[in-house]
């Protein structure tokens, strides 16, 4: 079943790579698909990529990626190990300005197949765009991060984005504690599958 798993991913990206359902196919450098353990329990999903994930045409590479490497070595998340990370939209939107609810829409269901390929029982929405779209339009990022919401059977969990941490490096305590609740979390869900 493992390799199964990772087949239908890679099928899945090598598809991806020639997308022009939207706009943002136009500006981009790469898709950026996704990456990580596709049999992984925990998937984080961003908002789409940035300058240099655009550039790399891999998730979370720039300075926020740096810090969300950090935050997952902490909790012993290693995203070449126990996660899979992958983005709301896959091309970069123009000057890093937020994807717009159209590009969402268009490109949404390369995520949706992603998640149908894994399965995952936590997903971590990384910043409010992510929480928004896959949570609730409702969520104030600031005030629901840590929460946890179960939507079709699949515990999901609110973050500040790590570009967010890095404008406002008072907010890290919090998000900190929040990668710890996710920690205890998973241990919790190992625990109830032995």
């Amino acid at each position: 079943m493992d390799q199964d798993k990772k087949t239908m991913m890679e099928n899945l990206r090598k598809d991806c790579l020639s997308c022009e359902r939207c706009g943002l196919c136009r500006g981009r450098h790469n898709v950026v698909f996704g990456t990580g353990n596709p049999e992984a329990d925990v998937m984080f999903v961003g908002e789409g990529p940035g300058e240099q994930e655009d550039l790399r045409g891999e998730p979370f590479v720039g300075k926020a990626g740096i810090l969300l490497d950090k935050m997952l070595t902490a909790v012993d998340l290693d995203r070449n190990k126990n996660i899979y990370i992958a983005n709301i939209v896959k091309c970069r939107p123009p000057q890093n300005r937020d994807p717009l609810p159209e590009e969402q829409d268009m490109c949404i269901g390369w995520l949706r197949r992603q998640f149908a390929i894994m399965r995952p029982k936590i997903i971590v929405c990384l910043g409010r765009i992510a929480a928004c779209k896959m949570i609730s339009p409702d969520i104030r990022i600031k005030r629901d991060h840590g929460k946890l919401f179960r939507k079709g059977g699949v515990i999901m969990m609110p973050v500040l984005h790590p570009a967010a941490l890095l404008r406002n490096p008072s907010d890290k305590p919090g998000a900190f504690e929040d990668f710890l609740r996710l920690q205890q979390l998973i241990e919790e869900s190992i625990k109830a599958q032995s």
